[in-house]
């Protein structure tokens, strides 16, 4: 697809400097960027590589000044950039996929005007599965469940007998939502299995990422709060109570019955303990542990996990250790000195 530059500007409501009838065919990032190619710049730090750039042309904040080549101004250059993207390699939209022959559907299902549902995909007895939802191929709805209107549950995803999933909820390949919680007794030295009695609730508009896993609770549900957003591979233990807009990044894992504000980031392979509580906003950087309650508005880090400025001024201790070590050193010997234990 061939456009002008004032067509992209009117697709993102940027403002154009430069040539305004300069022909662009592709989009690509700064460094993969050809002639004929626009890119974009995010922030002040991406100015050099904007400069040296082959692109024809690019969508920048509007503090960047011009350099001779034509720029589009918006306020957010990476999501103007996604949209240009979308549209530049647009492929002609799928007639809807209905329902596959080789799926496997209960008679007692109910599918609402436009579900697609994929080859050798299971939806079991009572399911009810809201407007313009798909259900990829092979992927398996148990008993009970409830999905909203135009969610994808992709490839192999696993929703166990009676999950609730909200409305434009995407549920990435091999996620599993409702496998029994990690709950044992120890009885005359054998481990006991706690009944899972409960579900999983996932609330509007999260999305979950590949072999991800939510586990049911034991008798109530395990929540999944409205907007929130979850890496691949990540564990939420059973009773979990997660709150709104939270983030969790890459191989994260919440224990059994603990629970999150609204915005909350968990950064990549931290962990959360059984019961534990934190707060409204608070952020966890990665690979930290979290033994306790965590109060609104904190940042945290480490193992275990305390308020940044802590572990700033440790870590600075811990580098002085070899200076302080030889400084004790140094002391002991003359203190050693004075008083004769040298043998003087």
């Amino acid at each position: 697809m061939n456009v002008t530059v004032r067509q992209l500007a009117e697709w993102v409501r940027g403002e154009v400097l430069g040539d305004p009838e300069l022909t662009i065919s592709n989009a690509r990032t700064l460094g993969e960027a050809q002639p004929g190619d626009i890119t974009f710049v995010e922030n002040g730090k991406n100015l050099s590589a904007w400069h040296s750039s082959k692109a024809s042309a690019a969508i920048v904040p509007v503090s960047v000044p011009v350099n001779g080549r034509p720029i589009i101004r918006v306020s957010d250059p990476l999501m103007a950039f996604a949209s240009i993207v979308r549209q530049l390699r647009a492929r002609p939209s799928e007639a809807p996929g209905g329902v596959s022959p080789a799926a496997h559907i209960h008679p007692s299902a109910k599918l609402a005007p436009g579900v697609t549902v994929g080859p050798l995909a299971v939806i079991g007895e009572g399911v009810e599965v809201g407007a313009n939802s798909t259900i990829c191929a092979g992927a398996t709805v148990g008993r009970f469940c409830k999905i909203g209107s135009d969610t994808t549950i992709h490839p192999r995803v696993v929703l166990y007998d009676e999950c609730v999933v909200g409305s434009r909820v995407i549920l990435h390949a091999g996620v599993v939502v409702g496998a029994d919680g990690f709950g044992y007794r120890t009885a005359h030295g054998r481990h006991i299995k706690v009944p899972q009695l409960g579900w999983v609730e996932i609330e509007d508009d999260v999305e979950i990422g590949a072999n991800s896993t939510i586990d049911r609770g034991t008798f109530g549900p395990t929540r999944i709060g409205a907007g929130t957003k979850i890496d691949n591979l990540v564990q939420v233990g059973h009773n979990c109570q997660i709150g709104k807009h939270n983030l969790f990044c890459s191989q994260v894992g919440v224990a059994g019955s603990a629970a999150t504000g609204d915005h909350v980031v968990l950064a990549g392979q931290s962990g959360v303990s059984d019961h534990v509580t934190l707060g409204a906003r608070v952020a966890v950087g990665a690979q930290s542990g979290v033994p306790s309650d965590v109060p609104d508005d904190q940042h945290v880090f480490g193992s275990p996990a305390t308020p940044v400025h802590e572990q700033i001024r440790m870590h600075f201790s811990l580098r002085r250790l070899p200076d302080l070590r030889a400084e004790v050193k140094e002391i002991k010997k003359r203190l050693d000195a004075g008083s004769g234990k040298n043998g003087n």
